[in-house]
């Protein structure tokens, strides 16, 4: 995208977002959003119930879009051997975070960004070197999370529960209580109001998946604490591409999701929980992540 392409498409950006339409008050971007959310979850939820290959493969696929969408977006071009690259590194990634070697997984997307930003333009190096590990964080810690016999596939329900809840009770938060926005310069939309919404709910939502779904003693204090900080990462998650989406002059990540725009646009926030919830477990020193993260 040329200087002056990307200083018309921030112009039209700053319109959109300073003077919303009075269709957006009434909620008329709610139905292409409800339906492409439903076929996602319908998807998540089946890889999450088929576990193995299928989970990896599933989380490969949204690392390869995310990939895409981010080197995209931030200018690096889309040449063969740039985008040949970042897939080698993450489906190198994924076979072993799949199989538990996490040290292989990190160094295959470590390499991966060494050479992607060696690709890049020097002026584009280090957004080029970001794409392989903001999409290898979500694929290694989805898989490392879900490889627990006992408890991998409730770690992963847990976090639909907690970024799902956030997403959703922040959206109608925020539009049917309004106030204050959190951070204007960076996303327009989002309000004090519908973030706390969102983060008190997403915890919650987290709880109950623990208490209906978990072995005993599952549900406590310290894991809602914990669900809490996790919401509240999913709505940095949610910022932080708001903010690199914002200096780049670009509404959307893509648009291969109806009334969503891009993958990225919707894992945003799933990519920094995810990772959290994966240190927090791998930190506790058990055999597999998940254990850590819940005893």
């Amino acid at each position: 995208m040329s200087e002056p392409q990307r200083a018309e498409a921030k112009d039209r950006l700053a319109k959109t977002q300073s003077a919303p339409s009075k269709s957006s008050s009434n909620f008329s971007d709610l139905l292409p959003r409800v339906v492409s959310a439903l076929v996602l979850i319908a998807a998540a939820l089946g890889s999450l119930y088929a576990g193995g290959r299928v989970f990896a493969l599933f989380w490969l696929l949204a690392s390869y879009a995310i990939f895409w969408e981010w080197e995209n977006l931030t200018g690096c071009g889309r040449r063969l051997s740039l985008v040949a690259t970042g897939a080698a590194g993450l489906a190198t990634a994924a076979a072993f975070a799949e199989a538990g070697t996490a040290w292989i997984s990190i160094s295959a997307i470590a390499v991966s960004a060494t050479v992607c930003a060696a690709l890049a333009p020097p002026e584009k190096r280090i957004w080029a070197g970001v794409g392989p590990i903001y999409a290898g964080a979500l694929l290694i810690s989805v898989c490392l999370l879900r490889e627990s016999p006992r408890v991998g596939a409730l770690s992963i329900a847990w976090l639909f529960a907690i970024v799902w809840g956030t997403d959703i009770f922040a959206y109608f938060g925020g539009r049917l209580i309004g106030g204050p926005k959190l951070w204007p310069r960076v996303s327009a939309g989002k309000t004090w109001s519908g973030t706390l919404v969102g983060v008190l709910s997403g915890a919650v939502l987290g709880l109950a998946v623990l208490h209906w779904g978990g072995p005993a003693g599952a549900a406590s204090l310290t894991l809602f604490l914990v669900g809490l900080t996790g919401a509240g990462l999913a709505q940095v998650g949610d910022l932080f591409e708001s903010a690199v989406k914002r200096r780049f002059g670009v509404k959307d990540s893509s648009r291969l999701i109806p009334g969503h725009g891009g993958v990225m646009d919707r894992l945003d926030g799933f990519i920094f929980a995810s990772a959290f919830a994966a240190l927090i477990g791998a930190l506790r020193g058990q055999f597999f992540v998940a254990d850590g993260l819940f005893f």
